[in-house]
Protein backbone atom coordinates (compact mmCIF):
# COMPACT_ATOMS: atom_id res chain seq x y z
CA UNK A 1 0.00 0.00 0.00
CA UNK A 2 1.54 3.41 -0.91
CA UNK A 3 2.13 6.04 1.72
CA UNK A 4 -0.96 8.12 2.43
CA UNK A 5 -4.02 8.16 4.65
CA UNK A 6 -6.02 5.20 5.86
CA UNK A 7 -9.50 5.85 7.17
CA UNK A 8 -11.11 3.05 9.15
CA UNK A 9 -14.79 3.93 9.42
CA UNK A 10 -15.99 1.36 11.90
CA UNK A 11 -19.59 0.18 11.87
CA UNK A 12 -19.37 -1.21 15.33
CA UNK A 13 -20.36 -4.57 16.72
CA UNK A 14 -19.77 -5.37 20.38
CA UNK A 15 -17.08 -8.01 19.79
CA UNK A 16 -14.94 -5.51 17.92
CA UNK A 17 -13.01 -4.99 21.11
CA UNK A 18 -11.31 -8.32 20.83
CA UNK A 19 -9.80 -8.02 17.35
CA UNK A 20 -9.86 -5.07 14.94
CA UNK A 21 -8.19 -2.53 17.22
CA UNK A 22 -5.33 -4.89 18.02
CA UNK A 23 -2.43 -3.65 15.89
CA UNK A 24 -0.98 -7.13 15.48
CA UNK A 25 -4.13 -8.27 13.70
CA UNK A 26 -4.41 -5.36 11.21
CA UNK A 27 -2.58 -6.47 8.09
CA UNK A 28 -1.44 -3.38 6.22
CA UNK A 29 1.63 -1.23 5.75
CA UNK A 30 1.30 2.50 6.01
CA UNK A 31 4.80 3.57 6.99
CA UNK A 32 5.04 7.33 6.88
CA UNK A 33 1.31 7.74 6.31
CA UNK A 34 -1.58 8.47 8.63
CA UNK A 35 -4.41 6.30 9.94
CA UNK A 36 -7.80 7.65 11.03
CA UNK A 37 -10.35 5.68 13.02
CA UNK A 38 -13.83 7.13 13.29
CA UNK A 39 -17.32 5.97 14.07
CA UNK A 40 -20.27 5.79 16.39
CA UNK A 41 -19.78 3.02 18.98
CA UNK A 42 -22.52 1.70 21.28
CA UNK A 43 -22.87 4.07 24.26
CA UNK A 44 -24.63 2.00 26.92
CA UNK A 45 -24.40 3.30 30.46
CA UNK A 46 -23.27 0.88 33.14
CA UNK A 47 -26.82 -0.10 34.14
CA UNK A 48 -27.73 -1.16 30.61
CA UNK A 49 -24.70 -3.33 29.78
CA UNK A 50 -25.04 -7.07 29.29
CA UNK A 51 -22.76 -9.57 31.03
CA UNK A 52 -20.84 -9.94 27.77
CA UNK A 53 -20.34 -6.18 27.51
CA UNK A 54 -19.19 -5.99 31.13
CA UNK A 55 -16.69 -8.70 30.22
CA UNK A 56 -15.45 -6.57 27.32
CA UNK A 57 -14.81 -3.62 29.64
CA UNK A 58 -13.23 -5.89 32.24
CA UNK A 59 -10.69 -7.13 29.69
CA UNK A 60 -9.68 -3.53 29.01
CA UNK A 61 -9.86 -1.79 32.38
CA UNK A 62 -9.56 -4.41 35.13
CA UNK A 63 -6.35 -3.81 37.06
CA UNK A 64 -5.94 -0.46 35.35
CA UNK A 65 -8.92 1.66 36.44
CA UNK A 66 -10.60 1.38 39.81
CA UNK A 67 -14.32 1.83 39.50
CA UNK A 68 -14.36 0.92 35.79
CA UNK A 69 -17.78 -0.73 36.21
CA UNK A 70 -19.26 2.77 36.28
CA UNK A 71 -17.94 3.58 32.80
CA UNK A 72 -20.12 3.79 29.72
CA UNK A 73 -19.48 1.06 27.15
CA UNK A 74 -18.13 3.60 24.67
CA UNK A 75 -15.21 4.25 27.05
CA UNK A 76 -13.69 0.97 25.95
CA UNK A 77 -13.43 2.19 22.37
CA UNK A 78 -11.51 5.27 23.43
CA UNK A 79 -9.13 3.19 25.52
CA UNK A 80 -8.45 0.68 22.74
CA UNK A 81 -7.96 3.47 20.22
CA UNK A 82 -5.47 5.16 22.57
CA UNK A 83 -3.52 1.91 22.95
CA UNK A 84 -3.45 1.40 19.19
CA UNK A 85 -2.51 5.02 18.58
CA UNK A 86 0.57 4.94 20.79
CA UNK A 87 2.14 2.43 18.35
CA UNK A 88 0.98 4.06 15.12
CA UNK A 89 0.35 7.47 13.58
CA UNK A 90 -3.35 7.26 14.34
CA UNK A 91 -6.03 9.78 15.08
CA UNK A 92 -9.31 8.37 16.42
CA UNK A 93 -12.61 10.17 16.77
CA UNK A 94 -15.89 8.83 18.12
CA UNK A 95 -19.38 10.12 18.63
CA UNK A 96 -20.21 9.51 22.27
CA UNK A 97 -22.73 10.44 24.90
CA UNK A 98 -21.38 13.48 26.73
CA UNK A 99 -21.33 11.54 30.00
CA UNK A 100 -17.73 10.40 29.42
CA UNK A 101 -16.70 14.05 29.65
CA UNK A 102 -18.70 14.79 32.80
CA UNK A 103 -18.75 13.78 36.43
CA UNK A 104 -17.02 10.72 37.81
CA UNK A 105 -16.29 9.21 34.39
CA UNK A 106 -13.72 11.92 33.74
CA UNK A 107 -11.61 10.82 36.70
CA UNK A 108 -11.96 7.17 35.71
CA UNK A 109 -11.31 7.21 31.97
CA UNK A 110 -9.17 10.13 30.98
CA UNK A 111 -6.18 9.73 33.32
CA UNK A 112 -5.82 6.17 31.94
CA UNK A 113 -5.89 7.49 28.38
CA UNK A 114 -3.39 10.21 29.26
CA UNK A 115 -0.96 7.57 30.55
CA UNK A 116 -0.70 6.19 27.00
CA UNK A 117 0.64 9.56 25.83
CA UNK A 118 -2.65 10.35 24.12
CA UNK A 119 -4.53 13.63 24.40
CA UNK A 120 -7.66 15.23 22.98
CA UNK A 121 -6.84 16.94 19.68
CA UNK A 122 -10.32 18.15 18.73
CA UNK A 123 -13.81 18.06 20.13
CA UNK A 124 -17.34 19.09 19.35
CA UNK A 125 -19.06 20.04 22.59
CA UNK A 126 -22.51 18.75 23.55
CA UNK A 127 -25.33 18.81 21.03
CA UNK A 128 -28.59 16.96 20.48
CA UNK A 129 -28.30 14.21 17.89
CA UNK A 130 -30.18 11.18 16.66
CA UNK A 131 -29.33 8.32 14.34
CA UNK A 132 -31.14 5.35 12.89
CA UNK A 133 -30.45 3.05 15.84
CA UNK A 134 -33.36 1.98 18.00
CA UNK A 135 -33.91 3.91 21.21
CA UNK A 136 -31.37 6.55 20.22
CA UNK A 137 -33.42 9.58 19.32
CA UNK A 138 -32.42 12.99 20.57
CA UNK A 139 -29.54 11.97 22.83
CA UNK A 140 -26.97 14.55 23.87
CA UNK A 141 -23.60 13.68 22.40
CA UNK A 142 -20.08 14.95 21.88
CA UNK A 143 -17.46 14.15 19.26
CA UNK A 144 -13.99 13.63 20.66
CA UNK A 145 -10.79 13.13 18.68
CA UNK A 146 -7.65 11.74 20.30
CA UNK A 147 -4.06 11.48 19.12
CA UNK A 148 -0.59 10.79 20.50
CA UNK A 149 0.83 13.63 18.38
CA UNK A 150 1.06 16.37 21.00
CA UNK A 151 2.11 18.91 18.38
CA UNK A 152 -1.14 18.56 16.48
CA UNK A 153 -3.23 21.72 16.58
CA UNK A 154 -6.22 21.54 18.89
CA UNK A 155 -9.66 22.73 17.83
CA UNK A 156 -12.98 23.01 19.71
CA UNK A 157 -16.24 23.08 17.77
CA UNK A 158 -19.41 24.43 19.38
CA UNK A 159 -22.94 25.36 18.38
CA UNK A 160 -23.85 28.97 18.96
CA UNK A 161 -27.36 30.15 19.79
CA UNK A 162 -28.16 30.29 16.10
CA UNK A 163 -27.16 26.64 15.79
CA UNK A 164 -24.17 27.49 13.61
CA UNK A 165 -21.00 25.50 14.20
CA UNK A 166 -18.14 27.67 15.39
CA UNK A 167 -14.54 26.48 15.53
CA UNK A 168 -11.70 27.78 17.65
CA UNK A 169 -8.06 26.76 17.87
CA UNK A 170 -6.92 26.51 21.49
CA UNK A 171 -3.81 25.65 23.43
CA UNK A 172 -5.26 22.59 25.19
CA UNK A 173 -8.53 20.69 25.51
CA UNK A 174 -9.13 19.00 28.83
CA UNK A 175 -11.32 15.99 29.53
CA UNK A 176 -14.34 18.23 30.20
CA UNK A 177 -13.90 19.57 26.63
CA UNK A 178 -12.93 22.96 27.95
CA UNK A 179 -9.98 25.03 26.73
CA UNK A 180 -8.10 24.74 29.99
CA UNK A 181 -5.40 22.74 31.73
CA UNK A 182 -5.66 18.98 32.18
CA UNK A 183 -7.24 19.04 35.59
CA UNK A 184 -9.73 16.65 37.18
CA UNK A 185 -12.18 18.20 39.63
CA UNK A 186 -12.03 16.17 42.83
CA UNK A 187 -14.65 16.04 45.61
CA UNK A 188 -13.96 18.26 48.60
CA UNK A 189 -15.22 17.95 52.16
CA UNK A 190 -15.35 21.75 52.59
CA UNK A 191 -16.13 24.58 50.15
CA UNK A 192 -13.18 25.91 48.16
CA UNK A 193 -14.76 29.37 48.29
CA UNK A 194 -16.31 31.27 51.20
CA UNK A 195 -19.69 29.53 51.04
CA UNK A 196 -22.13 28.04 53.52
CA UNK A 197 -21.80 24.33 54.31
CA UNK A 198 -24.16 22.16 52.27
CA UNK A 199 -25.19 18.77 53.59
CA UNK A 200 -27.63 15.97 52.97
CA UNK A 201 -31.14 15.93 54.28
CA UNK A 202 -32.13 13.50 57.02
CA UNK A 203 -31.97 9.76 56.35
CA UNK A 204 -34.73 7.74 58.07
CA UNK A 205 -32.56 4.57 58.12
CA UNK A 206 -35.15 1.80 58.39
CA UNK A 207 -37.51 4.48 59.65
CA UNK A 208 -40.16 4.27 56.94
CA UNK A 209 -42.88 4.12 59.60
CA UNK A 210 -41.93 7.63 60.70
CA UNK A 211 -43.07 8.94 57.28
CA UNK A 212 -46.65 9.20 56.05
CA UNK A 213 -48.96 11.27 53.87
CA UNK A 214 -50.50 14.59 54.82
CA UNK A 215 -53.93 12.91 54.86
CA UNK A 216 -52.67 10.40 57.39
CA UNK A 217 -51.21 13.25 59.44
CA UNK A 218 -54.58 14.98 59.54
CA UNK A 219 -56.29 11.75 60.58
CA UNK A 220 -53.78 11.22 63.38
CA UNK A 221 -54.29 14.78 64.67
CA UNK A 222 -58.06 14.39 64.50
CA UNK A 223 -57.81 11.24 66.62
CA UNK A 224 -55.45 12.72 69.18
CA UNK A 225 -54.46 16.39 69.05
CA UNK A 226 -51.37 15.72 71.18
CA UNK A 227 -49.63 14.23 68.15
CA UNK A 228 -49.60 17.59 66.34
CA UNK A 229 -46.55 18.69 68.30
CA UNK A 230 -44.50 15.87 66.78
CA UNK A 231 -45.54 16.14 63.13
CA UNK A 232 -43.65 18.19 60.56
CA UNK A 233 -43.75 18.58 56.77
CA UNK A 234 -41.23 16.32 55.01
CA UNK A 235 -39.73 17.06 51.60
CA UNK A 236 -37.31 15.22 49.36
CA UNK A 237 -36.42 16.23 45.80
CA UNK A 238 -39.74 15.37 44.19
CA UNK A 239 -41.88 16.68 47.05
CA UNK A 240 -40.12 20.02 46.83
CA UNK A 241 -40.29 20.29 43.03
CA UNK A 242 -43.94 19.25 42.85
CA UNK A 243 -45.02 21.18 45.95
CA UNK A 244 -46.49 18.08 47.57
CA UNK A 245 -44.88 17.54 50.97
CA UNK A 246 -45.41 14.41 52.99
CA UNK A 247 -45.37 14.35 56.79
CA UNK A 248 -43.16 12.75 59.38
CA UNK A 249 -42.76 12.26 63.09
CA UNK A 250 -39.98 14.54 64.35
CA UNK A 251 -39.29 13.73 67.97
CA UNK A 252 -36.37 15.10 69.93
CA UNK A 253 -34.72 13.15 72.72
CA UNK A 254 -36.14 15.43 75.42
CA UNK A 255 -39.67 14.91 74.06
CA UNK A 256 -39.52 11.13 73.58
CA UNK A 257 -41.31 10.20 76.81
CA UNK A 258 -44.11 12.67 76.09
CA UNK A 259 -44.50 11.40 72.54
CA UNK A 260 -44.69 7.74 73.55
CA UNK A 261 -47.89 8.44 75.50
CA UNK A 262 -49.70 8.85 72.16
CA UNK A 263 -50.78 5.47 70.82
CA UNK A 264 -50.42 6.35 67.11
CA UNK A 265 -46.87 7.54 67.76
CA UNK A 266 -46.00 4.53 69.89
CA UNK A 267 -47.18 2.09 67.23
CA UNK A 268 -45.12 3.69 64.47
CA UNK A 269 -42.04 3.97 66.63
CA UNK A 270 -42.31 0.29 67.53
CA UNK A 271 -42.35 -0.60 63.81
CA UNK A 272 -39.12 1.31 63.37
CA UNK A 273 -37.51 -0.41 66.33
CA UNK A 274 -38.37 -3.84 64.90
CA UNK A 275 -37.18 -2.90 61.40
CA UNK A 276 -33.82 -1.74 62.71
CA UNK A 277 -33.36 -4.78 64.92
CA UNK A 278 -34.18 -7.03 61.96
CA UNK A 279 -31.17 -5.66 60.10
CA UNK A 280 -28.93 -7.98 62.09
CA UNK A 281 -25.81 -7.41 59.97
CA UNK A 282 -26.05 -3.63 60.14
CA UNK A 283 -24.29 -2.37 63.27
CA UNK A 284 -25.57 1.17 62.74
CA UNK A 285 -29.18 -0.04 62.53
CA UNK A 286 -28.78 -2.03 65.73
CA UNK A 287 -27.49 1.05 67.52
CA UNK A 288 -30.29 3.24 66.13
CA UNK A 289 -32.88 0.76 67.42
CA UNK A 290 -32.24 2.34 70.83
CA UNK A 291 -33.75 5.61 69.54
CA UNK A 292 -36.47 4.37 67.14
CA UNK A 293 -38.42 7.62 67.41
CA UNK A 294 -35.69 9.46 65.46
CA UNK A 295 -34.32 9.61 61.95
CA UNK A 296 -30.68 8.66 61.77
CA UNK A 297 -29.89 12.37 61.30
CA UNK A 298 -31.36 15.32 63.14
CA UNK A 299 -30.46 18.30 60.95
CA UNK A 300 -32.77 21.28 61.23
CA UNK A 301 -32.72 25.03 60.85
CA UNK A 302 -33.45 27.73 63.38
CA UNK A 303 -34.22 30.48 60.86
CA UNK A 304 -34.48 29.10 57.29
CA UNK A 305 -33.53 26.14 55.18
CA UNK A 306 -32.75 25.97 51.49
CA UNK A 307 -33.68 22.80 49.60
CA UNK A 308 -31.57 21.67 46.64
CA UNK A 309 -32.79 18.48 44.91
CA UNK A 310 -30.08 15.90 44.31
CA UNK A 311 -31.65 14.94 40.98
CA UNK A 312 -33.69 17.25 38.75
CA UNK A 313 -34.78 17.59 35.12
CA UNK A 314 -32.25 18.68 32.52
CA UNK A 315 -34.98 20.60 30.67
CA UNK A 316 -35.00 23.46 33.17
CA UNK A 317 -32.90 26.53 32.47
CA UNK A 318 -31.96 26.87 36.14
CA UNK A 319 -31.31 24.47 38.97
CA UNK A 320 -34.20 24.28 41.44
CA UNK A 321 -33.54 25.74 44.86
CA UNK A 322 -36.12 26.93 47.36
CA UNK A 323 -36.40 28.71 50.68
CA UNK A 324 -38.47 26.74 53.19
CA UNK A 325 -39.86 27.31 56.65
CA UNK A 326 -37.43 26.05 59.32
CA UNK A 327 -40.10 23.62 60.53
CA UNK A 328 -39.73 21.63 57.31
CA UNK A 329 -37.71 18.43 57.47
CA UNK A 330 -35.60 17.64 54.43
CA UNK A 331 -35.13 13.98 53.57
CA UNK A 332 -31.85 12.67 52.18
CA UNK A 333 -33.09 12.84 48.56
CA UNK A 334 -32.49 16.57 48.91
CA UNK A 335 -29.44 18.57 49.89
CA UNK A 336 -29.76 21.44 52.32
CA UNK A 337 -28.28 24.74 53.38
CA UNK A 338 -29.29 25.39 56.99
CA UNK A 339 -29.50 29.05 58.06
CA UNK A 340 -27.28 30.14 55.16
CA UNK A 341 -27.10 33.77 53.98
CA UNK A 342 -29.62 34.47 51.23
CA UNK A 343 -26.94 35.37 48.66
CA UNK A 344 -25.93 31.70 48.55
CA UNK A 345 -29.24 31.07 46.81
CA UNK A 346 -28.33 33.57 44.09
CA UNK A 347 -25.27 31.48 43.23
CA UNK A 348 -27.15 28.19 42.98
CA UNK A 349 -29.97 29.78 40.95
CA UNK A 350 -27.53 31.11 38.34
CA UNK A 351 -26.74 29.89 34.85
CA UNK A 352 -23.09 29.95 35.85
CA UNK A 353 -23.65 27.36 38.56
CA UNK A 354 -25.82 25.16 36.36
CA UNK A 355 -23.12 24.75 33.71
CA UNK A 356 -20.58 23.89 36.42
CA UNK A 357 -22.85 21.25 37.95
CA UNK A 358 -23.73 19.75 34.56
CA UNK A 359 -20.03 19.45 33.73
CA UNK A 360 -18.33 18.32 36.93
CA UNK A 361 -21.16 16.37 38.57
CA UNK A 362 -22.47 14.66 35.46
CA UNK A 363 -25.97 13.28 35.16
CA UNK A 364 -28.23 10.45 36.27
CA UNK A 365 -29.55 9.17 32.95
CA UNK A 366 -30.22 12.60 31.40
CA UNK A 367 -31.13 14.45 34.59
CA UNK A 368 -28.87 16.80 36.52
CA UNK A 369 -27.22 15.10 39.46
CA UNK A 370 -26.23 17.56 42.17
CA UNK A 371 -23.39 16.79 44.56
CA UNK A 372 -22.40 18.90 47.53
CA UNK A 373 -18.81 17.60 47.63
CA UNK A 374 -18.20 17.59 43.86
CA UNK A 375 -20.39 20.51 42.77
CA UNK A 376 -20.94 23.03 45.55
CA UNK A 377 -17.69 22.61 47.44
CA UNK A 378 -15.64 22.94 44.24
CA UNK A 379 -17.53 25.90 42.79
CA UNK A 380 -15.05 28.76 42.34
CA UNK A 381 -16.36 32.12 43.54
CA UNK A 382 -14.39 35.38 43.63
CA UNK A 383 -13.91 37.10 46.96
CA UNK A 384 -17.20 38.91 47.48
CA UNK A 385 -17.44 42.38 48.95
CA UNK A 386 -20.30 43.34 51.25
CA UNK A 387 -21.76 45.25 48.28
CA UNK A 388 -21.57 42.10 46.13
CA UNK A 389 -23.37 40.09 48.80
CA UNK A 390 -26.04 42.76 49.19
CA UNK A 391 -26.61 42.84 45.43
CA UNK A 392 -26.89 39.05 45.25
CA UNK A 393 -29.22 39.02 48.25
CA UNK A 394 -31.49 41.46 46.41
CA UNK A 395 -31.41 39.19 43.35
CA UNK A 396 -32.40 36.15 45.41
CA UNK A 397 -35.23 38.12 47.02
CA UNK A 398 -36.46 39.19 43.56
CA UNK A 399 -36.56 35.56 42.40
CA UNK A 400 -38.54 34.53 45.48
CA UNK A 401 -40.99 37.42 45.07
CA UNK A 402 -41.48 36.58 41.39
CA UNK A 403 -42.34 33.01 42.37
CA UNK A 404 -44.67 34.19 45.11
CA UNK A 405 -46.62 36.27 42.60
CA UNK A 406 -47.70 33.00 40.96
CA UNK A 407 -48.71 31.13 44.11
CA UNK A 408 -49.66 28.26 44.31
CA UNK A 409 -47.62 27.36 41.21
CA UNK A 410 -44.91 24.81 42.00
CA UNK A 411 -41.27 24.70 40.95
CA UNK A 412 -42.32 22.20 38.28
CA UNK A 413 -44.91 24.69 37.00
CA UNK A 414 -42.75 27.81 37.19
CA UNK A 415 -39.67 26.35 35.56
CA UNK A 416 -41.34 24.58 32.67
CA UNK A 417 -39.18 26.06 29.86
CA UNK A 418 -42.21 26.76 27.69
CA UNK A 419 -44.31 28.31 30.47
CA UNK A 420 -41.81 30.16 32.65
CA UNK A 421 -43.41 33.48 33.73
CA UNK A 422 -41.76 36.55 32.26
CA UNK A 423 -41.26 38.24 35.63
CA UNK A 424 -39.46 35.16 36.94
CA UNK A 425 -37.32 34.90 33.82
CA UNK A 426 -36.45 38.59 34.18
CA UNK A 427 -35.48 38.09 37.84
CA UNK A 428 -33.14 35.26 36.87
CA UNK A 429 -31.68 37.34 34.08
CA UNK A 430 -30.90 40.14 36.53
CA UNK A 431 -29.34 37.61 38.86
CA UNK A 432 -27.16 36.23 36.06
CA UNK A 433 -26.04 39.68 35.00
CA UNK A 434 -25.23 40.74 38.55
CA UNK A 435 -23.20 37.60 39.25
CA UNK A 436 -21.38 37.54 35.93
CA UNK A 437 -20.33 41.16 36.28
CA UNK A 438 -18.77 40.20 39.60
CA UNK A 439 -16.76 37.54 37.78
CA UNK A 440 -15.60 39.41 34.65
CA UNK A 441 -17.20 42.85 34.61
CA UNK A 442 -19.74 41.93 31.89
CA UNK A 443 -22.07 39.15 30.77
CA UNK A 444 -20.48 35.97 29.51
CA UNK A 445 -20.98 35.38 25.80
CA UNK A 446 -21.95 31.70 26.17
CA UNK A 447 -21.56 28.59 28.31
CA UNK A 448 -18.16 27.84 26.79
CA UNK A 449 -16.82 31.13 28.12
CA UNK A 450 -18.47 30.47 31.48
CA UNK A 451 -16.76 27.11 31.83
CA UNK A 452 -13.37 28.39 30.72
CA UNK A 453 -13.47 31.11 33.38
CA UNK A 454 -14.60 28.68 36.06
CA UNK A 455 -11.87 26.17 35.23
CA UNK A 456 -9.28 28.95 35.14
CA UNK A 457 -10.36 30.05 38.62
CA UNK A 458 -10.60 26.48 39.92
CA UNK A 459 -7.07 25.72 38.74
CA UNK A 460 -5.65 28.83 40.38
CA UNK A 461 -7.58 28.36 43.61
CA UNK A 462 -6.71 24.68 44.03
CA UNK A 463 -3.07 25.36 43.22
CA UNK A 464 -3.02 28.11 45.86
CA UNK A 465 -4.68 25.80 48.40
CA UNK A 466 -2.13 23.10 47.63
CA UNK A 467 0.78 25.49 48.18
CA UNK A 468 -0.67 26.70 51.48
CA UNK A 469 -1.04 23.09 52.70
CA UNK A 470 2.49 22.27 51.61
Amino acid sequence: MPHGRWVLHLMFEPKLFHTPLDQAQIDFENEGGETYICGNPPYLGSKWQSAEQKSDLSSIFDGRVKGWKSLDYVAGWFMKAAEFGKKTRTVAAFVSTNSICQGEQVSLLWPAISKTGTSICFAHTSFKWSNLANHNAGVTVVIVGISDDLSRRKVIFTLDDGKETLSREVGNINAYLVASSNIVVEPRTKPLSDLAVMQFGNHPYYGAALIFSMDEAREMIASDSRVKKFIRPLLGSQEFIKGSPRACLWIKDDDAAEAMVVQAVRERVEKVRRARLAATKDVSAQKLARTPYRFRDAFEASDRVFAIPRVSSESREYLPIGLLDPACVLQDASLALYDAPLWNMALIASRLHLVWIATVCGKLETRYRYSNTLGWNTFPVPTLTEKNKADLTACAEAILLAREAHFPATIADLYDPEKMPENLRAAHDRNDETLERIYIGRRFKNDTERLEKLFEMYTKMTTKVGKVRA
